[in-house]
C-alpha cells in the first residue's frame, strides 16, 4: 500500500471506528456460514462483520455488512452497515461495489451527517483507478468531478482539505495527458493540433507543474508554423512567470535563433 493510500485509509478509518458498535461479538471462527442466509439478530451480524474487517478479510466483512442491511433494513445498524460495507469494499480494492454501497447510502439518507463520508469514499474509488497518462482519462475526470462535488457540498468537512489536495493532483494529471498528446502531434509535425493541446494546458491548467513546458512547446509550435509573433508572446509569458526555469532558457534560445528581434 502506498503512503498516499495509507493516509487515505487512515482518514476513512478514523470515522468508521468512531461509529458506535453493537454488543460483544460471539461469532469468531466462522467462514462460509457467515454469508449464508441464517436469520440472526443485528448485534450478532454486525459484530461478525466487524470481526472480519479487523482480521483484514475485507470482502467477507463487506458481505456480512450487506447482510445486516438485508436482514434488518429498518434498524439503525442498517445505515451504519452501508457505510461499513462501502469502506470494506474499498479496502478490498473492489471500487465498483464500494461506490455502489456509498451511493445507495446517499440515495436513502441524503441529508445524513455521514453523507460527506460517503461522497469522499465515492471520489476515492475513482481516484484509486486513475491510470497513467498514456491511457484514457475518463475515470480521472470522474474523480475530479466527484471531489469537486464533495468540496462544493461540504467545504468545511474533515474531508475537504484532502479533497482539495487531490483535486490539484488530478488536474496536474489531466494536464499531463494533454502534454502527452501535444508532444505526440509535435513528433508528427502536426503543429496546429499541438498548439490546441498546449494552449489548453496554458488556459485551463495554468497552476499545474506542466504550464512552463506547455509555454515552451507553444513557442516551438508557433515557430514551426511560421508565426513568430505568437511564439514571442508565449516566450514572454514564460519569461515573466518562470524566468529561472530551464524551459524559459530553451524558449529564449529558440527565439534568438529563429526569430531574433529586428
Amino acid at each position: 500500500m502506498s503512503s498516499s493510500r495509507i493516509k487515505t485509509a487512515a482518514i476513512l478509518a478514523a470515522v468508521i471506528v468512531a461509529l458506535p458498535l453493537a454488543g460483544c461479538a460471539g461469532n469468531r471462527g466462522r467462514t462460509k456460514a457467515d454469508t449464508s442466509y441464517v436469520a440472526r439478530d443485528v448485534n450478532t451480524l454486525y459484530n461478525a462483520a466487524k470481526d472480519r474487517l479487523d482480521r483484514g478479510q475485507y470482502k467477507l466483512a463487506a458481505a456480512l455488512f450487506d447482510e445486516v442491511e438485508r436482514q434488518h433494513p429498518y434498524s439503525l445498524w442498517a445505515r451504519r452497515a452501508q457505510l461499513m460495507s462501502a469502506f470494506s469494499y474499498y479496502l478490498a480494492r473492489d471500487y465498483t461495489e464500494s461506490t455502489s454501497s456509498a451511493q445507495r447510502f446517499l440515495s436513502i439518507h441524503p441529508g445524513n451527517r455521514d453523507a460527506p463520508y460517503a461522497y469522499y469514499l465515492i471520489a476515492l474509488n475513482y481516484y484509486e483507478q486513475i491510470s497513467d497518462v498514456t491511457r484514457d482519462q475518463k475515470i480521472t475526470q470522474q474523480a475530479l468531478d466527484a471531489f469537486g462535488e464533495l468540496t462544493r457540498r461540504y467545504p468545511n468537512s474533515r474531508y475537504a482539505a484532502d479533497g482539495k489536495l487531490k483535486i490539484d493532483l488530478i488536474r496536474d494529471h489531466l494536464a499531463g495527458k494533454e502534454m502527452e498528446i501535444g508532444r505526440f502531434y509535435q513528433r508528427r509535425g502536426q503543429w496546429l493540433s499541438s498548439v490546441v493541446r498546449f494552449r489548453k494546458v496554458v488556459d485551463e491548467y495554468q497552476t499545474t507543474t506542466h504550464a512552463p513546458e506547455a509555454l515552451m512547446r507553444l513557442t516551438e509550435s508557433y515557430l514551426a508554423l511560421g508565426v513568430p509573433e505568437e511564439a514571442r508572446k508565449s516566450a514572454a509569458v514564460l519569461g515573466k512567470n518562470y524566468p529561472s526555469s530551464d524551459w524559459y532558457k530553451r524558449a529564449f534560445e529558440l527565439m534568438q535563433k529563429y526569430a531574433p528581434q529586428a
